[in-house]
């Protein structure tokens, strides 16, 4: 089945990128059958805003599906734990990262985050996992962060490896997540953060989009000024 129009659809209701990929390999047990990934990315900050804007278009995909009498499961946004429901257990079946490298929409760089060539890291992720049928598109299957080590120079919890991730080795530690969150604790300037966003910020793909929207301003200036 041809994906365009739910594409189109996603992309004129606010979606940064979407993508979809077979994820056969990544599922187990009850939800085998939901082989096709839709990732969905937009190009915000993850917060509460960011979070409803992600539900709204699962919800979207959602009744498309329904309508066509497709099955999904909906995994939510990162930060949507709600405080420990039913909801928040779904992280456990899937990850997000997962759908983006199938869905051919980035690799998951030396910062453990999904890396977009065109928008770096600087997204916010959600997915619903489906039975539809749909023709994938194609995947990622290893890091194009080349011999980059900014984020593990200088991370200042020393959580980054510096391991190069590929399809091949899943399972690779690339974050050492406890020394993060130790770190965390540590400092009370990260209190409501999710973390200190270094290694997010000095990805050369993350200033490579600030100079981008900086080259926007500047031109959305100059030409209101010549109006």
């Amino acid at each position: 089945m041809n994906p365009d129009s739910l594409k189109d659809l996603l992309l004129s209701s606010g979606a940064t990128l979407t993508g979809i990929g077979d994820v056969t390999e990544a599922l187990s047990g009850d939800i085998r059958h939901l082989t096709r990934g839709i990732a969905i990315a937009v190009r915000k900050d993850l917060n509460r805003d960011t979070v409803e804007f992600l539900l709204g278009l699962q919800g979207l995909i959602e009744a498309w599906l329904r309508k066509r009498n497709y099955r999904f499961l909906s995994i939510p946004p990162d930060s949507d734990r709600r405080n420990g429901k039913f909801i928040s257990r779904l992280y456990e079946f899937f990850s997000h990262k997962t759908a983006a490298t199938c869905a051919g929409l980035g690799w998951i760089g030396k910062n453990g985050l999904i890396i977009n060539s065109r928008y770096g890291p600087k997204l916010s992720w959600a997915t619903v996992l489906t039975d539809t049928p749909f023709m994938t598109d194609r995947p990622i299957t290893r890091s194009l962060c080349g011999n980059c080590n900014l984020c593990v120079r200088h991370c200042p919890s020393s959580a980054l490896t510096g391991t190069s991730w590929s399809i091949g080795e899943p399972f690779s530690e690339i974050v050492i997540y406890s020394r993060c969150s130790s770190l965390k604790k540590k400092r009370t300037v990260f209190n409501n953060k999710p973390n200190c966003g270094l290694c997010i910020n000095i990805c050369p793909y993350a200033r490579k989009v600030y100079k981008n929207n900086k080259r926007e301003r500047i031109y959305l200036k100059e030409s209101r000024s010549c109006q």
